[in-house]
């Protein structure tokens, strides 16, 4: 069966402010050593399993361009553009009455534009399994990561080691982001993986899911699918995307049905969720620090340092995060960087939006 990826690109990446902005959010941006942005990196990921002409990207209307300007490759009628944000459910279900449109039935990787993976043979070879899984009856995977440490800010997948088919495990439940203490023993149960956000099924398969779970969404999906090629498709897009409800499909399709496996995932996965992730994928110098851009350090410890060309000196301190842009500064203790949203809802109570 034919394979098909739709990359979810309509995110804001509003934790890695001030760099991650509305017009140039993070999956556009370069936050690794090679130069190349984080959705360029995972569509090369993905090339030696996926033709170029079998991606599909979904992203906000706003982003079309920034699509096409990084990934030229992609043809013109793969990019989706939602003119609405409806969380993961309706993005997944526009793509895949596209997809449909196009091909009788593929199997379809759903994965996100904002994650890195260390070891990509491995990570090809996770993909793999995961459809052949998919490809019987109506099964529904998702990749879990086998979890190293107790995060909280991850939700959590509970499978049964018992139920298994090839390197799949039957799900029994997903679950919410928990405490420290209910994370330890998560980890320590080993029956529980992250969730990554990562599914593969039958494109009939899904949309099957979608008329049972959700059918007010299911009807206008069919209704834009309906409209595809005429002269009312941009109206009928707007209207009827603007009517359907803000669901992820964690809640209205996958904690609703059977038949769903997950697929313990080894191979370097990292959400590089904010700025904190960039310890994670940088090497730090011998004093802790993470530093790019034109920088010049004393005395300072454990910090990660952004700067552009403007220099950005730092004496006696530790424990920071400090971002320089054209227009913008940030400096953050690391312990408060989830705190960094905040700064955004500030920015639009005071109507400062040239800094969003």
């Amino acid at each position: 069966m034919r394979l098909v990826a739709l990359i979810m690109a309509g995110g804001r990446g509003e934790r890695f402010w001030p760099k991650s902005r509305k017009k140039l959010p993070k999956q556009f941006l370069s936050l690794t050593d090679d130069g190349k942005t984080m959705i360029q990196l995972t569509v090369e990921r993905i090339l030696p399993l996926i033709k170029m002409e079998d991606i599909f990207i979904s992203t906000n209307k706003d982003y079309r361009a920034l699509v096409h300007e990084q990934l030229s490759q992609i043809p013109d009628e793969n990019i989706i553009c939602e003119p609405y944000g409806r969380n993961t459910a309706p993005c997944i279900g526009l793509g895949a009455v596209h997809i449909s449109k196009k091909y009788d039935d593929a199997i379809m990787f759903v994965l996100a534009s904002d994650h890195l993976i260390k070891y990509n043979s491995m990570f090809l070879s996770t993909l793999k399994d995961a459809a052949l899984i998919a490809e019987v009856n109506t099964n529904l995977v998702t990749i879990g990561i086998t979890p190293d440490y107790p995060e909280t800010g991850y939700g959590y997948i509970k499978f049964n080691p018992d139920q298994c088919m090839g390197r799949a495990f039957s799900v029994e439940r997903f679950v919410e982001k928990p405490s420290l203490e209910t994370a330890k023993e998560y980890l320590s149960s080993e029956e529980y993986l992250w969730n990554s956000g990562m599914f593969v099924w039958k494109v009939s398969t899904i949309l099957q899911k979608f008329k049972e779970l959700i059918p007010e969404v299911y009807e206008g999906l069919n209704k834009i699918q309906n409209a595809f090629g005429t002269e009312n498709e941009a109206t009928v897009l707007e209207k009827e995307f603007y009517d359907l409800p803000s669901v992820s499909v964690d809640y209205a399709i996958m904690e609703k049905s059977k038949d769903i496996y997950t697929i313990p995932g080894a191979f370097g996965w990292d959400d590089v969720g904010s700025w904190l992730s960039v310890e994670r994928i940088k090497k730090s110098n011998e004093f802790g620090n993470i530093v790019h851009g034109n920088v010049i350090t004393i005395d300072t410890k454990d910090c990660i340092i952004e700067a552009g060309e403007k220099l950005v000196a730092t004496v006696g301190i530790k424990n920071l995060i400090i971002v320089d842009t054209e227009d913008a500064i940030l400096i953050c203790d690391k312990d408060s960087s989830g705190s960094i949203k905040k700064i955004l809802e500030n920015l639009k109570i005071c109507n400062r939006n040239e800094y969003i």
